[in-house]
């Protein structure tokens, strides 16, 4: 695919902008601020794009991710894993993610997170994004100065192979303190695409200091064989949980998945397996190992792994307490991207989830970039809080707890179409919200089979029909 650079709009305004991580928000983002006419540094700690679509069997030496002191790593790909999604929904709307020949490619409409990977690193190339990224180069502070620009510092971090020949990032004041050199530079904005599986959250557990067995969280899981003849309760019902359960049922002696999503009184052997049950959640764990359940089930369990989550988590980022994370609420954010006092200078990209994530960070950075130019207008600072609070008291109104403040769901295509109606541009396909709802609701009916059997065929083709006017670009 070789698809030409449109030309940039004629901007009102070039701006110096900072994009935090070169993970598909920080890809989009950089190409949408460059058509825009911005100036574009993005900075990256790990030595290739991608971000959570790198892989590396490397786990972090604290299993249950808590340390605040331990080396992070900063994806949670599991090796079995594939998307949830088929691709046709996933990719950006103008580069599509189409199946290429190639022996390394993966074919499947629900590929391996090694395609995705190849995939991004395709639309960095096709235009030419990677010459704005600094590899290597971890953003310590971002804060804002009192002209209104904002200071980056950043540093470099070093890589090197280990015995298993893996990429094994460190920082350099890891290893010689007289070696690492802070660099500080001022930008007029900061875009933060830093991503959010990288900071667990784990479950409240009444009796769990006490209990013996192991426990970890799944952002340190990569394969099963360890699990092998244990018996492992597994704490969650999303789904890195529903696919973990099932990767660790085929080594464990026995798997037990608890959900809060379910009946006080369930008890359920999942279809298919002689070793795998739904319950409800933990009641509490002892110290003779035993776990017992809200259904009065009580197992002797090895391993409990949390499948519970993640926290957004800004360790760089130094508002004067402006923006802050409560209960996994980061706010004040107007439409989950702007924090009012410091707009338009800085903005968030990709907090909202359960969503098709590319094309909503294609049209929040499309919007971002219209708005830094000039050429959009965010509301006043007084007009963009009263939309917060009417839209906290929405959620409290309905009985939304504050933790899933930016899970959108369905409500993600009336959110791109209100980003597309601001930027003048077409909104979402309406097959691509089919193809989605149609994916969901296969997957709740077939969880073991929904990436392999489908019913949506017509949709696959109107998706195809309407790639080709991206696609034949590339032939002409």
């Amino acid at each position: 695919m070789n698809l030409a650079m449109p030309p940039a709009f004629p901007s009102v305004k070039s701006r110096h902008v900072a994009v935090v991580g070169a993970g598909a928000a920080g890809l989009v983002a950089a190409r949408e601020l460059r058509r825009e006419g911005h100036s574009v540094v993005v900075f990256e700690r790990g030595n290739e794009v991608g971000g959570t679509w790198v892989y590396t069997p490397r786990v972090e030496p604290d299993p249950l991710g808590i340390d605040p002191t331990r080396p992070i790593v900063h994806t949670s790909l599991y090796s079995s894993l594939r998307t949830n999604l088929p691709r046709e929904v996933m990719g950006f709307t103008d580069f599509p993610f189409i199946t290429l020949a190639g022996e390394n490619r993966d074919p499947r409409r629900f590929p391996g997170h090694r395609e995705v990977l190849m995939y991004l690193k395709d639309f960095a190339r096709e235009f030419e994004v990677k010459e704005m990224v600094r590899f290597e180069t971890e953003v310590v502070k971002v804060w804002i100065l009192e002209n209104g620009k904002w200071k980056v510092r950043s540093k470099k971090t070093i890589f090197f192979n280990n015995e298993n020949n893996d990429h094994y990032n460190a920082d350099i004041d890891n290893i010689n303190k007289s070696e690492v050199e802070l660099d500080d530079e001022i930008y007029d904005a900061v875009v933060v695409c830093n991503g959010h599986h990288t900071e667990p959250r784990i479950a409240e557990i009444p009796g769990i200091n006490l209990w013996p067995g192991k426990q970890m969280h799944s952002h340190n899981y990569r394969v099963p064989e360890s699990f092998t003849d244990q018996v492992v309760i597994l704490i969650g019902s999303s789904s890195s949980a529903v696919d973990i359960c099932r990767d660790v049922a085929g080594v464990a002696k026995e798997v037990h998945v608890a959900s809060r999503s379910v009946a006080h009184e369930t008890y359920t052997k999942q279809p298919g397996y002689d070793n795998l049950w739904i319950h409800s959640m933990i009641d509490a764990a002892h110290e003779d190992g035993t776990v017992v359940f809200q259904n009065g089930k009580v197992v002797l369990a090895d391993v409990i792994m949390h499948c519970t989550g993640y926290q957004y988590h800004f360790p760089f980022l130094d508002t004067n307490g402006i923006v802050t994370v409560d209960d996994n609420r980061l706010g004040p954010l107007y439409k989950h991207v702007f924090p009012p006092a410091l707009a338009p200078w800085l903005s968030f990209i990709g907090i909202p989830w359960k969503i098709a994530p590319f094309p909503l960070f294609e049209f929040q950075s499309k919007w971002i970039a219209g708005v830094l130019s000039g050429r959009i207008t965010l509301p006043s600072q007084k007009e963009m809080m009263e939309d917060i609070k009417a839209f906290y008291s929405t959620l409290e109104a309905s009985g939304v707890p504050k933790r899933y403040t930016h899970q959108m769901g369905e409500s993600q295509f009336e959110y791109n179409n209100w980003l597309a109606a601001q930027c003048g541009c077409l909104g979402i396909e309406k097959w691509r919200k089919q193809m989605y709802l149609a994916a969901s609701a296969n997957k709740h009916l077939r969880p073991d089979t929904y990436r392999d059997e489908w019913e949506d065929h017509d949709l696959v083709l109107e998706a195809h029909e309407d790639f080709v006017k991206y696609t034949s670009k590339s032939d002409s």
